[in-house]
């Protein structure tokens, strides 16, 4: 199963506590016969798009959603995610991380693949929301 990530990073390639939409640049990454490899890094172009007027606007999630799923994303990993977390999961894995490097988070997206792997294949919206502190993987779970 190939699962195509993108990682929300600034200017100087780490993560910072910006939700996923406001990041610099989206860095793209493929899973493939159990290998993370690099694929190309994007400036967002999406970043300042209509927040003069709302911040976490539809108009913004639904372009850079178009624009992701043009990508074949079905992985997203941030520090944070904002209020359109609800449109962004009816179509990727959202993961939470707690590191600033990206290589660090890419070892231990690498070490949980099965995880994602599972969400991807037993499910076609509604994807749990994943945290990863200390290397631990966690999932929301909603309550009723």
């Amino acid at each position: 199963m190939k699962i195509t990530l993108a990682l929300a990073l600034n200017e100087e390639g780490v993560f910072e506590k910006k939700h996923f939409g406001d990041s610099d640049k989206f860095a793209f990454y493929t899973y493939e016969k159990h290998e993370l490899s690099f694929k190309e890094e994007l400036p967002n172009t999406f970043k300042s798009m209509d927040e003069a007027q709302e911040h976490g606007s539809k108009k913004k999630g639904n372009a850079i959603i178009s624009f992701l799923k043009e990508k074949g994303v079905s992985l997203l990993v941030s520090k944070q995610f904002g209020k359109n977390i609800k449109m962004v999961n009816q179509h990727f894995v959202p993961v939470i991380i707690a590191e600033d490097k990206p290589e660090q988070v890419l070892a231990i997206l690498q070490k949980h693949m099965n995880w994602f792997k599972d969400e991807l294949k037993n499910r076609k919206e509604n994807y749990m929301l994943f945290y990863i502190k200390n290397g631990i993987i966690k999932m929301h779970v909603k309550k009723d």
